[in-house]
């Protein structure tokens, strides 16, 4: 048997395994494992298997994960969402749709502290939506809104997502958080385009709220003032040379703690379910973390993608016709995979296909990180929607589908600008000499 189809094999075996509902880190592992021993046989494969997880469990670079981890559980039980939201309503205030806005803003920097798109759609939909209901919003529109808003921090730094990029695609984090600004912040301000034409199309979706005066704006905007803290240390902190990232994200999980307790939003109970949430999610992220690498291991044995991208260079495919095909990949992925896996699944064999196009790593890590923005949105399987309906069981799940389709339109719009303009994503990294 050629190792070529050894390869397909394990691959179908893999996507077989996922659907059968195996948990994704013994899909990969186990897909990973057999494979390798078919090609290079039982005491290599096993020895793998060993080496692997010891490798992983010692690098200090996967040390940032769970301290961005637990500083965003910290600040989602510190009532920093609500300040946040508060605030960029006073910002926004006595323009139609201004609650969905400040949702957005909102979403936006506590996300970006947060880490969780899921965290993040939990707890504005206890934040945003019955505000917004209060005051006459469609509740689909809302739903949409606050799940739409909630993957804006797998984009703007400091991003989880991107810190395992970096890892799987052997990344500069500081190069990558840099080059995400400026699309992470095109992209809230695309979203908050979308809000003004919705509120536009359907008047009666999107109520004008009366203003607030200039007062009670500037005593709105002092909330902001703990994530402001919190954003200085996770991301300036890198620039500015005083940490590195894994550095960064310590020094910031610390303040949340100090900030949480200092201004009595934290107890010690609360600082213990902090912990084991980061624990958990943490244990979660580096299982599945395990099972990609091995499965990586077995992918590169294969030779699989140096083949396909040579396959794609002897073609004279034309770069828009790949892209697309990757954006297709992505888009199937996202209906039944989470952000994580399918960049950890995907990456060792997508990432050769972009550099023959003539695109490096940083730009393709922006990409396919706008790409898992969409999956979680997008039907049948967005995971923000089922969280969100969840908690609001009377909106149902096809409503709040409709409500995200003008924020999934700006996320296509991103992807083009991307695809357009490479040169938004490195501007930011070339400017700051990194």
């Amino acid at each position: 048997m050629s190792v070529l189809l050894i390869g397909l094999l394990c691959v179908t075996g893999l996507l077989v395994l996922i659907f059968a509902r195996v948990p994704i880190a013994v899909a990969l592992a186990a897909s990973g494992v057999l494979g390798y021993a078919a090609i290079d046989g039982w005491h290599n494969a096993l020895k793998m298997l060993g080496t692997v997880p010891f490798q992983l469990a010692s690098a200090y670079s996967l040390s940032v994960i769970p301290l961005f981890i637990l500083m965003g559980a910290v600040a989602s039980r510190g009532n920093m969402a609500t300040e946040l939201f508060q605030a960029a309503n006073g910002l926004f205030s006595g323009v139609r749709g201004a609650l969905a806005n400040a949702t957005i803003g909102a979403c936006s920097l506590f996300g970006a502290i947060c880490g969780s798109s899921i965290a993040t759609a939990a707890t504005f939909s206890r934040v945003a939506i019955p505000e917004m209901r209060k005051h006459g919003y469609d509740p689909a529109f809302a739903a949409g809104c606050v799940a739409s808003a909630g993957t804006l921090d797998v984009l703007i730094p400091p991003s989880v997502l991107l810190a395992i990029y970096a890892i799987v695609a052997e990344q500069s984090l500081p190069k990558l958080y840099a080059a995400a600004f400026v699309p992470g912040f095109v992209l809230a301000g695309l979203y908050v385009n979308a809000v003004w034409v919705v509120a536009w199309l359907k008047p009666a979706w999107i109520p004008k709220v009366a203003g607030m005066t200039l007062g009670a704006r500037l005593r709105a905007s002092l909330g902001m003032w703990k994530l402001g803290i919190l954003f200085i240390f996770a991301v300036f902190g890198i620039y500015l040379g005083w940490f590195s990232p894994t550095e960064a994200a310590a020094v910031a999980a610390f303040a949340a703690i100090v900030i949480a307790f200092a201004t009595k939003a934290m107890d010690i109970d609360g600082l213990m379910d902090a912990l084991l949430e980061s624990v958990y999610t943490t244990a979660s992220i580096f299982f599945i973390v395990v099972g990609a690498f091995i499965f990586s291991r077995f992918i590169v044995l294969t030779q699989m993608p140096n083949d396909l991208a040579h396959w794609v260079q002897g073609a004279g495919l034309a770069p828009a016709f790949v892209l697309l095909a990757v954006m297709f990949l992505y888009l199937v992925l996202g209906t039944f995979l989470d952000e994580v896996s399918m960049i950890l699944i995907t990456v060792p064999v997508t990432l050769p296909l972009v550099y023959g196009l003539g695109y490096d790593g940083i730009w393709f890590g922006i990409f396919v990180t706008v790409m898992c923005t969409i999956g979680l949105i997008s039907p049948p399987t967005g995971m923000t929607v089922f969280v969100i309906q969840a908690q609001h069981p009377e909106i149902p799940v096809a409503r709040i589908y409709l409500g995200t389709l003008p924020f999934l339109v700006a996320d296509f719009v991103l992807v083009g600008i991307l695809i357009a303009l490479p040169q938004m994503v490195n501007w930011l990294p070339k400017w700051l000499g990194i």
